[in-house]
């Protein structure tokens, strides 16, 4: 049985609209008129358990709004969504202590004050015994690598280290389902590999379930194989992060580096140029047509360099929000 399971979810906010100048502002006071904008429209999906599922879409694509739902933060308009054997916004306690939420541009440790004592706060809240609290801050320390970073105010932690310390507080239950709206946001390249690093180790250690969104394509494409996209609130694609980038990148990016800068009229007929920096051309070819450039190229060319790989996960990402879904 799926341990998280949508079915026909969508969530309809009514806006209020206001005509400009002051007569806007008095009917807007006594006779407030509004529309309907539908921020998810329709959503099914399901999810097995210890499954690490990317779920990507823009901004303002209702990828929060369906965390909010799954979390149980918001009513849906309608349709059906369980997480855990539970109807999430019926918040029982059972069931917010097998979930988690994690959002990168919130955070729930207190500034001022140590992170023990929050994670303190959090075991009291969970009902985590004292020998089972030493336990588990001591193992996910370990994991996290804070060893003697608890103990300093949150306020004096780098953002890295705050974000594994905030990691540690929402996992101190040790939930079943994890919720993670971009828990990468704004951390240096190093922070980043940590946090996914961890996150791998985690689901292979506890084979805790985890929806991810991020738009950091290095996040998804190192932890999932599968992915969610959604585009204006429906969701356009779900299957295998290999699907999707066979179905919409049927070219290969083949990257040069010449001897000497040509001009750029010279190198049309080899494919089509997406970059030209002096020296470095960056060409997208048809796959059917992949050998034979590369043969005319070398031949006719002065080639240094030559390398061959998918394009960017981010195109191709663009691509299916441009086709609105996956044929």
């Amino acid at each position: 049985m799926p341990i998280i399971e949508a079915e026909n979810l969508s969530k309809v906010y009514p806006v209020a609209i206001k005509e400009p100048g002051l007569q806007g502002t008095i009917n807007h006071f006594f006779h407030r008129t509004y529309r309907s904008v539908d921020a998810v429209k329709q959503v099914s999906f399901q999810i097995e358990s210890g499954e690490v599922v990317g779920f990507l879409g823009a901004n303002g694509a209702g990828k929060t709004t369906t965390l909010k739902m799954l979390t149980g933060l918001i009513h849906p308009s309608s349709g059906k969504v369980q997480v855990a054997g539970y109807t999430p916004f019926g918040r029982k306690t059972a069931f917010l202590q097998k979930i988690t939420l994690v959002m990168g541009q919130k955070q729930q440790l207190i500034w001022d004050l140590p992170a023990l004592d929050s994670l303190k706060i959090n075991a009291a809240i969970y009902g985590i015994s004292d020998r089972e609290y030493k336990m588990r801050v001591g193992e996910l320390t370990e994991m996290l690598s804070l060893q003697d970073k608890l103990k300093q105010p949150v306020r004096k932690l780098s953002l890295g280290e705050r974000m594994k310390a905030e990691f540690l507080a929402a996992l101190l239950h040790r939930p079943q389902v994890l919720f993670l709206d971009e828990p990468t946001l704004g951390l240096d390249v190093n922070a980043q590999v940590g946090v996914r690093d961890f996150l791998r180790d985690y689901n292979s250690k506890y084979g805790a379930t985890i929806l991810l969104t991020s738009h950091y394509m290095a996040d998804i494409t190192a932890l999932c194989d599968r992915v969610l996209v959604i585009h204006q609130g429906q969701l356009v694609y779900d299957g295998g992060l290999k699907k999707l980038i066979d179905n919409f990148a049927p070219c290969r990016e083949v990257k040069i580096e010449l001897a000497h800068p040509i001009p750029e009229a010279k190198l049309l007929p080899y494919g089509e140029i997406k970059a030209l920096d002096g020296q470095s051309v960056r060409f997208l070819v048809e796959r059917d047509e992949l050998t034979r450039s590369v043969a005319k190229m070398l031949a006719e060319l002065e080639v240094v360099d030559l390398t061959v790989t998918d394009p960017p996960v981010e195109e191709i990402i663009g691509r299916v929000f441009n086709a609105g879904g996956v044929s």
